[in-house]
């Protein structure tokens, strides 16, 4: 199960990846494959979330 603050960080890479400084959470996130880092041109990198971290979203989403 995720904290509120993993599912926090989860809604913040899926809606502004660009924006989100580092944090602790990302760690379990990259764990568990709900988000992964890319790598942009020009060396930079930055979270995006992947099918199973937009799954999971889009699931919370339907049962509330």
């Amino acid at each position: 199960m995720l904290s509120a603050h993993e599912f926090a960080t989860l809604m913040l890479v899926r809606d502004s990846a660009d924006h989100i400084a580092e944090r602790e959470e990302l760690g379990t996130l990259l764990e568990r494959q709900l988000v992964a880092l890319e790598r942009l041109a020009g060396g930079a990198v930055r979270p995006r979330i992947t099918e199973d971290g937009e799954s999971l979203l889009r699931h919370l989403a339907f049962i509330h």
